[in-house]
């Protein structure tokens, strides 16, 4: 699952996923990801990026209640919420300017530290 209203990125970052062999399901509103969160049809993992992304705060929020906070990865973006708010909601963050190869990196370990468990 990867939310980011920013088209941009999220394509890219969708298309390197889908390179590497992870099923992908992108969104650009939080709406559309909140009716990919049902109880028993969770993601694996989701990817949110703060990018130009309206209340981050608040989005962050809820999908810490949603999901488990070691399944999904957060791109920072400047200005957008504190790093140290994001770490306290217990997510994995990477910070831009970043490079889709540690995004994929990142998804890659929730995926083996599920496998692990």
């Amino acid at each position: 699952m990867l939310f980011g209203a920013a088209w941009p990125s999220r394509a890219l970052i969708r298309a390197q996923l889908i390179e590497d062999g992870f099923e992908v399901v992108a969104v650009d509103t939080w709406v559309e990801m909140r009716r990919q969160l049902r109880p028993g049809h969770k993601p694996r993992a989701a990817i949110l990026d703060l990018k130009d992304l309206e209340n981050p705060s608040a989005v962050l929020s809820d999908l810490s209640l949603l999901m488990r906070p070691e399944r999904v990865l957060v791109i920072a973006a400047s200005g957008a919420v504190p790093l140290a708010e994001i770490e306290r909601l217990g997510f994995r963050v990477v910070s831009r300017p970043v490079v889709v190869a540690d995004i994929v990196k990142q998804v890659s370990e929730i995926f083996r530290a599920d496998h692990d468990s």
